[in-house]
């Protein structure tokens, strides 16, 4: 007998509206942001909403360059749910591609890895399936907004 072979099935995408990123400089475990999470939008198959301003990310830019992602904020549910979101992950990429996030050009994603794991709090009932399930997410930055692809992992 083998486990079965998880399969992706996408469930909706983020759209997060960012401020600028606040910086404090370079400590020896490297440099540790601020971005606030101030709006923004989920719209999908299996959920739809708006983020609700207030969020944050702590995002840490090591020595190597890549980026541990450390975001919670809130959606509300196009019903009025709130549901709590606490999302972690890794970027990596080059150090010109790197330099280029931060000027904000717009960069393709396929020339840096940006992937996370959402996890959610929802209250019992309609909203109740995202508790239930492990997600997996594909970003990028786009403008002012970041951009987050959720799939849930079957």
């Amino acid at each position: 007998m083998t486990p079965t072979i998880p399969r992706l099935e996408f469930a909706f995408t983020i759209r997060a509206d960012v401020g600028r990123a606040l910086t404090g400089g370079a400590s020896r475990n490297g440099e540790r942001l601020h971005i606030e999470i101030t709006g923004g939008s989920v719209e999908g198959p299996r959920l739809t909403g708006r983020i609700a301003a207030g969020g944050s990310d702590w995002p840490l830019v090591r020595p190597d360059g890549a980026s541990r992602v450390n975001a919670c904020y809130t959606i509300v549910a196009s019903d009025g749910t709130p549901i709590m979101v606490r999302n972690e992950g890794i970027r990596v990429s080059s150090a010109e591609v790197l330099a280029r996030l931060r000027a904000g050009e717009a960069v393709d994603p396929s020339e840096f890895y940006f992937r996370t794991t959402p996890f959610f709090e929802a209250p019992d009932g309609p909203h109740g399936w995202l508790n239930e399930s492990v997600f997996v997410a594909s970003v990028c930055r786009s403008g002012g907004e970041v951009v987050v692809d959720v799939y849930r992992v079957t």
